[in-house]
């Protein structure tokens, strides 16, 4: 694995539905989906124009017994993913699935940061192969990773210990606190951590890139999502808007070039 520790190396979507979820996101973010393997896990590839984008968990009656619900995750980078389950607990994460080896794909496992935020580990099985998921101006891809913590700066610490996340900068948001720009040992900065709003679940949120966010909104009504922050300007010359899928799952879409 070439990917530097802590690096998102893939992202999930976690569906009650995967047909539906797959004809949605096709629509919207203009990905094909693929077809589910013969046997086992019903869990498909996410493609964008020029690759893979991430896949699909089809959550089956077992999952939700277990708690399992739909969402997005993503999945960190590591070298040693026994040893970052170990310091993650030892810094008051909890194991959701413990470390297991799935064939031809890695070494993963599911855990929680110390606020309750949930997100994989994963050592990638190929070695020498290198992530391309996240892409901040590749068109299907995520652009843009934004957490909503309750402590804000207690996540900072945590994934910069963790997975040398580092703040580069922030945005005042008055009351709200700081909006901080996050990256990696003095990179471009790939995503932000920002106070949880008392009316939002916190979490990890990921935003898509589209060709024009004005009208993705049309498409991700007509696909029967629901748009909860219409489109607006952010900084840098983007816009961006918040939608919910047909399951609920909160998701962005980012379009426009930075100035």
């Amino acid at each position: 694995m070439t990917n530097r520790q802590g690096e998102i190396i893939w992202y999930e979507l976690m569906t009650s539905d995967a047909d539906r979820a797959a004809a949605f996101y096709d629509a919207v973010v203009g990905w094909q989906v693929g077809a589910p393997p013969p046997g086992g896990p019903d869990y498909r590839m996410i493609v964008a124009p020029d690759g893979n984008a991430g896949g699909m968990l089809q959550l089956d009656a077992a999952m939700l017994q277990a708690g399992a619900s739909p969402t997005w995750l993503a999945y960190f980078g590591v070298d040693d993913v026994d040893a970052s389950v170990a310091g993650i607990v030892a810094a008051g994460g909890k194991v959701l699935v413990p470390a297991w080896d799935a064939a031809g794909v890695g070494r993963i496992a599911m855990v929680t940061d110390p606020q309750g935020v949930p997100f994989y580990v994963m050592r990638g099985a190929t070695e020498g192969a290198t992530s391309s998921v996240y892409q901040r101006h590749g068109l299907g891809h995520v652009g843009w990773n934004e957490l909503l913590a309750p402590d804000a700066e207690a996540a900072l610490g945590f994934y910069h210990r963790q997975f040398g996340l580092t703040r580069m900068g922030g945005m005042p948001m008055g009351e709200m606190g700081e909006y901080s720009f996050i990256g990696h040992d003095g990179g471009a900065p790939i995503g932000a951590i920002m106070p949880c709003p008392p009316e939002a679940k916190p979490g990890w949120g990921f935003y898509f890139r589209v060709d024009d966010v004005d009208a993705a909104r049309g498409r991700v009504e007509a696909a029967g999502g629901m748009v909860v922050m219409a489109p607006m300007d952010v900084p840098g010359g983007e816009r961006a808007l918040q939608a919910v899928d047909p399951d609920g799952t909160v998701f962005g879409l980012v379009s426009g070039v930075e100035a």
